[in-house]
């Protein structure tokens, strides 16, 4: 029975959860962390941790792409990004970085963004820096926008990619754009290489997404962090813990209408520590798309420096940058996989993932799923 909550006469609204508002329960069983698997596998590319790292310049360039591979998890370069509009993209940045740190208020970085961007991509450039992270050895994967992916997808696909990730503040099955909609379930259909999309917030959207044929959904629209499409800007919100349940019933009630095919659910925002991703994974994600925690590592050409990708939009920006620091910028390995002397949750995230599933009794991703929660008053 939904919850829902008069707010006016003759106006309701569902109340919604954040992964702040539940907290996992321990089962009669503990085990020892080094029984615990942490892997996971999206299609036919198998992973150490369900960790993904956000599409934005600030995280992602080809060498990070490749760090992030050999650690384990999956980087998402940004097809639209400098680097596929700049032949000195990491320049480029350098000086977003050091106006930011020159500056009192975001507007002059937010506005030196916007005209970085405003460069066309050259998809011979976009086809060089995929080949080379691909030629690593690393599972490649590639995010385009809804607008965009139309034309950007042949490019990618000749430069070798493993995954391709179609991903917008909100999307839907079919994306009226200017010109001509893209309809996902046809667009998928024709591809060789499987398909990410999102964002969804709720059971209906997502489910909707599953039957275009996409392996995996992601839900939410990035790090909350830094993002000002809630409230500020447009005024969606999205409560990560209830969003990422309604999407994880989406893939049962998905399961059972086809027979078995199972579709990867992966949450995306508000999610900054080893606590909130082992409660993401609780509630039902598969895996977890980080952003602000990730900044802080050495590799990130952001330089201590994180803004989501919606931040460089051209006429309504929805993200600020942000400083993201922990004393010494740790290595990406740190942050991910420790060890850690932050007491807070902020470095070793998988390895608190780890503990959480030991504590809580389970050996796997998929049997964590069932980890009892308790809400908070």
């Amino acid at each position: 029975m939904r919850d829902l909550v008069e707010i006016g006469m003759g106006r309701s609204a569902r109340r919604t959860y954040d992964l702040d508002d539940v907290d996992i329960v321990p089962s009669r069983r503990t085990r020892s962390s080094k029984q615990v698997s942490t892997s996971w596998q999206l299609d036919a590319y198998r992973f150490d941790m369900p960790v993904l790292a956000h599409p934005t310049d600030a995280l992602v360039s080809p060498e990070f792409a490749i760090e992030m591979g050999r650690l384990g998890g999956l980087a998402m370069f940004n097809g639209e990004g400098l680097w596929a509009r700049h032949r000195d993209a990491e320049d480029k940045i350098g000086q977003l970085v050091e106006l930011a740190d020159s500056e009192a208020e975001d507007e002059a970085a937010i506005s030196l963004l916007q005209k970085l961007h405003s460069a066309p991509v050259n998809p011979d450039l976009l086809g060089e820096v995929v080949a080379r992270i691909r030629a690593s050895g690393v599972t490649t994967a590639v995010r385009v926008s809804p607008q965009n992916a139309a034309a950007l997808t042949p490019v990618l696909l000749k430069a070798g990619i493993d995954l391709l990730v179609i991903q917008g503040t909100i999307i839907s099955a079919e994306h009226v754009g200017d010109d001509s909609p893209i309809n996902l379930k046809t667009f998928i259909a024709d591809l060789d290489v499987p398909v990410v999309a999102g964002a969804v917030t709720d059971h209906r959207t997502a489910l909707h997404l599953m039957r275009t044929g996409a392996a995996g959904v992601i839900v939410g629209y990035g790090s909350f962090a830094g993002t000002t499409t809630t409230g500020e800007v447009l005024g969606i919100g999205v409560r990560m813990a209830t969003a990422i349940a309604d999407a994880a019933a989406a893939r049962r009630d998905y399961l059972d209408e086809t027979g078995g095919r199972y579709v990867h659910v992966i949450a995306d925002g508000d999610i900054a520590t080893g606590g909130s991703l082992a409660k993401a994974i609780a509630c039902g994600a598969d895996a977890a798309v980080l952003g602000v925690p990730l900044a802080a590592a050495a590799e990130a050409p952001g330089k201590g420096w994180y803004w989501p990708a919606a931040a460089a939009h051209p006429s309504l920006p929805r993200g600020a940058m942000l400083p993201v620091t922990y004393g010494d910028r740790p290595s990406l390995e740190q942050v991910l996989q420790g060890p850690s002397n932050d007491p807070f949750g902020s470095l070793n995230l998988v390895g608190g993932l780890r503990r959480s599933m030991a504590k809580a009794g389970y050996s796997d991703l998929k049997e964590f799923q069932k980890v009892g929660l308790t809400v908070r008053g």
